[in-house]
């Protein structure tokens, strides 16, 4: 089934795109998809369609290609030869070990953290922590996600290692588009919005088993939360339901 992009302010009847600004623009159309990948407007799966894609963004098919090549090396999107570009799906298996590795990762950084991370850095990290507070107040997920995704990357880079760093970075641009859908019911936000406040009182008192400890439970409370979602999904399918498809691309059959 063919799906394009567009906006209801279109032909097309899609929603518009904002374009692309040209300054920094290499940078700026891959954080842009990446962005789009995440908050799922680009669904797993989807073909992106070079020519819309190009149209919609203001961008010529050089930039383009270049930012799908950067997507494609941090595993965000395939790139099958004479078939196209596709925004990369894991299955139900790699999504659960991906989080099971995850939480591992997490739980390191937070031990890690707690012995290494500055007050200048612990400052930092409850700043973002209230905005992200705010952002939850005027129901803002993007706002809320790119703030909780920040404390996060803080606590992994507090850990002073470089490897984990290049390890962790690896394995969660893989999660990052699942693990801000877990957060679109208001109990599972609520609930890791209190996880996120335990996470502040350990790292302030050095606790670092007890942040370690917060850190695998959280990962593995967003895996429990994303597999039942995909079931739940599977299920509505099998019983005749339509899923929607995405905005810019082409069911990767």
């Amino acid at each position: 089934m063919q799906n394009t992009l567009g906006s209801g302010e279109n032909s097309n009847g899609g929603p518009l795109l904002p374009r692309v600004e040209r300054q920094r623009l290499h940078d700026a159309v891959v954080e842009h998809l990446q962005n789009l990948i995440i908050e799922g407007v680009l669904a797993p799966g989807m073909k992106l369609n070079e020519r819309e894609v190009c149209e919609r963004l203001g961008i010529s098919r050089t930039p383009l290609r270049e930012a799908m090549k950067v997507l494609a090396s941090e595993g965000l999107i395939d790139i099958a030869p004479n078939r196209g570009a596709f925004v990369s799906k894991m299955n139900d298996n790699e999504i659960w070990e991906a989080f099971e590795m995850m939480s591992g990762l997490e739980a390191l950084s937070g031990e890690l953290a707690a012995e290494r991370i500055s007050p200048a850095e612990i400052a930092d990290i409850k700043v973002l922590h209230e905005a992200m507070l705010v952002c939850r107040a005027q129901n803002d997920l993007p706002g809320y996600y790119s703030r909780n995704q920040t404390i996060h990357n803080k606590i992994n880079e507090a850990a002073r290692n470089s490897m984990l760093r290049q390890i962790y970075l690896s394995i969660n641009r893989r999660l990052l588009a699942l693990r801000f859908k877990s957060n679109f019911q208001e109990a599972k936000w609520d609930r890791a919005i209190h996880e996120h406040d335990e996470m502040i009182k350990a790292l302030e008192s050095r606790d670092g088993k007890r942040l370690a400890a917060i850190l695998r439970q959280h990962l593995l409370d967003k895996r429990d939360s994303v597999m039942a979602d995909l079931r739940e999904t599977a299920e509505h399918a099998a019983n005749g339901g339509v899923t929607s498809g995405g905005i810019m691309a082409t069911a990767k059959k």
